[in-house]
């Protein structure tokens, strides 16, 4: 999915939102144990649930190498179950010397079709660049992160008066353009978002932290949304774990609903 598509899409359904499938096997529902794949079922009846409501899907990679190589399997079942018409993120944060990324960029792009990774850029331009090194497809850089520790390198150290997150944006933006490159910037950081637009004014920022981390969606778009909207908004657990019981997909239908509603009064 290129960026016009995507813009498209998020016309289209009057939302910007990510459901993030971080499926962890000790809260799928009891009663989908017994299937033969319980990660997949679980993601289908969340896909089927979300699909209208929301333009990407993110699987965040821990949740299926955990479970060895049926995880892998699950994973593949998964993206190939979303299809085409939403954007897909494999949510991996990877990042090594150049010939590891190349195979990492590989693995997401080709073997499993992604249309995006997340990538660490601390190593440097000879490992982020194998990554934008396939047509089509997208790096989607870790600049300013939602977690707690997010202080302790991405703000700078005290002697330092550029904000690490800064450099990094600012030395990627070499490397990338905005229809192949977009930044990881956590809702939990909202004041910095309008100093982030600065910096890049036309880049997608993917930003996590909605929600089950607290952030607050309207004040992320007041300084986040460019012309183009320019934000996907990613919730998991807000979304994926509503609910417990057997009408799980419908609470998690609710809850992106809810969330969808929001992203069409602030679009409008």
């Amino acid at each position: 999915m290129n960026r016009q598509e995507l813009i498209a899409q998020i016309r289209l359904k009057k939302s910007f939102l990510c459901v993030g499938l971080d499926t962890e096997w000790a809260k799928i529902p009891a009663h989908l144990m017994d299937a033969e794949d319980p990660v997949f079922e679980f993601n289908k009846a969340i896909i089927d649930a979300t699909r209208d409501l929301c333009v990407a899907y993110k699987p965040n990679l821990a949740f299926y190498e955990a479970r060895g190589p049926q995880g892998w399997v699950s994973l593949q079942k998964t993206v190939d179950y979303i299809g085409n018409e939403h954007f897909t993120i494999a949510d991996a944060k990877r990042g090594d010397i150049g010939n590891t990324s190349r195979l990492y960029a590989q693995t997401f792009f080709e073997t499993y079709s992604f249309d995006s990774v997340t990538v660490a850029p601390y190593m440097g331009s000879d490992s982020v660049q194998p990554f934008f090194d396939f047509p089509n497809k997208w790096v989607i850089l870790l600049a300013l992160t939602s977690n707690a520790g997010s202080t302790d390198f991405q703000f700078g150290l005290q002697d330092q008066s550029t904000p690490l997150f800064e450099k990094v944006m600012r030395q990627a933006m070499t490397w990338g353009t905005p229809e192949n490159l977009m930044f990881v910037v956590g809702a939990t950081h909202p004041e910095k978002f309008a100093d982030i637009r600065k910096i890049a004014p036309d880049h997608f920022l993917l930003v996590p932290g909605v929600g089950a981390q607290g952030g607050d969606l309207e004040a992320l778009c007041h300084y986040g949304l460019n012309e183009d909207i320019g934000l996907l908004v990613n919730a998991s657990r807000g979304i994926i774990y509503a609910g417990s019981g057997l009408d799980f997909a419908t609470k998690a239908r609710e809850a992106a609903a809810e969330l969808q509603a929001q992203m069409a009064i602030l679009l409008s």
